[in-house]
């Protein structure tokens, strides 16, 4: 039965990646699924999780400013700010660390004959990691890359180790081979195939199989471009944006295009301000109709479910409200959940809300009028915007013109 189901569900998927089906854009969606474990059905916090979840989030800032450093031979201009020096080694490298809280996954398939992974599209890194036939047990329920089942592989011979702040690794060796998304085929993508998985990537904590960065080349441990931008240079898209719809009954990644049938309305762009991540100039933070932040460095990022500010900033921004930090862990705020605040952000001269059941992602054990706000401070130097606000709306990365835009969900 079980091989049965599994021949059938490959069978599909090939003649899908045969026989893509284009909107009239002339891009490929990608349906995609959510795992999130930061919260309980009922909104209770898992503190576990949760401090785990805060660990993760620096951990992948800085190893994006240490391949920005490597690759272009100077700082990152944000990491100059947060007054960061690359260091020799022990860093947390890791682009999921402890827990993966809410991560957008799909389907693709690598190699000659094609086999089928699950992957998290990740704009907030760049490079493209599997799980190896010669994984250890860290690496059990996933679907393993098998390098000598394809007739396309090359080992590169170019080992890497991605060290952790929880003092776990991921290590293994680069390859290249063809991998496809939905029919769109970027042949000698350059990819990691790990050898040992942190605990991160427990089956239990990571249902994907892999990570797929969406990021720019400049923050690549691998020095590689990611697998998008290598579609766009072999000509496999008819335009060089993706799209995400993080939200409602059909949740996808949208390639090479846009897909008409999830927004309405024109973009609202927004102009990249430097190469690396998707980081762009967040114009205003408003709560309760008035302006409380301005021109503030952010960056989106699919990876992270909530929104992550300077500590400062985030201080401000719960004063106005009478917000607390949690005392078991004061990257966390709480308010009373009788008194939701209305909060805004502006990209481009236009407004975008979040909804009141988002930014209340959590409700306090002990006091069910306690709620615990979906914007945390962090350690970035920049604020990093995840899917608490990019479920609200139709985001479109540009790669051609450097830039995000926004539009209305359909």
């Amino acid at each position: 039965m079980d091989f049965t189901l599994a021949t059938a569900i490959a069978a599909l998927l090939l003649f899908v990646g045969a026989t893509p089906q284009r909107a009239k854009q002339g891009g490929v969606a990608v349906p995609l699924s959510k795992r999130s474990s930061l919260v309980s059905s009922d909104k209770n916090v898992n503190s576990e999780v949760v401090n785990s979840y805060v660990a993760s989030t620096r951990a992948k800032g800085l190893r994006g400013f240490d391949s920005f450093e490597e690759n272009a031979g100077a700082s990152h201009p944000s990491a100059v700010k947060l007054g960061r020096k690359r260091a020799s080694g022990g860093l947390p490298l890791d682009p999921f660390d402890i827990a993966n809280i809410n991560i957008w996954f799909g389907s693709i398939t690598v190699g000659t004959p094609p086999q089928i992974y699950t992957v998290v599209f990740d704009t907030g890194s760049s490079d493209f990691i599997l799980p190896g036939v010669d994984c250890d047990a860290s690496c059990n329920g996933h679907a393993l890359y098998d390098p000598a089942s394809s007739s396309t592989s090359v080992n590169l011979d170019e080992p890497f180790i991605l060290l952790y702040g929880s003092g776990d690794t991921v290590f293994g060796q680069q390859h290249t081979d063809n991998v496809t998304i939905i029919g769109l085929t970027a042949t000698h993508q350059t990819f990691g195939v790990a050898s040992r998985y942190s605990g991160g990537f427990r089956r239990e904590r990571f249902t994907a199989d892999g990570v797929m960065g969406m990021a720019f080349q400049s923050i690549s441990e691998f020095h590689q471009s990611s697998a998008f931008q290598t579609l766009i240079t072999q000509g496999q898209t008819d335009e060089p944006v993706f799209a995400f719809n993080c939200a409602g009954p059909r949740p996808e990644l949208y390639l090479g295009g846009t897909n008409p049938d999830m927004y309405t309305g024109d973009f609202t762009y927004t102009q990249v301000t430097e190469q690396g991540y998707w980081q762009v100039n967040l114009e205003n933070v408003m709560v309760n109709g008035g302006v409380l932040l301005t021109n503030v460095d952010c960056i989106m990022d699919t990876g992270s479910e909530l929104i992550h500010g300077h500590p400062v900033d985030v201080a401000i921004f719960y004063g106005t409200i009478g917000g607390t930090p949690v005392p078991e862990n004061p990257n966390f705020y709480a308010f009373r959940c009788d008194d939701v605040p209305s909060v805004s952000f502006t990209f481009g001269g236009r407004s975008f809300p979040i909804s009141a059941e988002s930014f209340v992602f959590a409700r306090s054990d002990e006091d069910q009028n306690e709620c615990y706000g979906a914007i945390m401070a962090g350690h970035e130097p920049f604020w990093v915007v995840g899917t608490v606000f990019l479920s609200h709306v139709y985001t479109v990365f540009d790669v051609g013109n450097a830039r995000v835009g926004f539009a209305t969900l359909a």
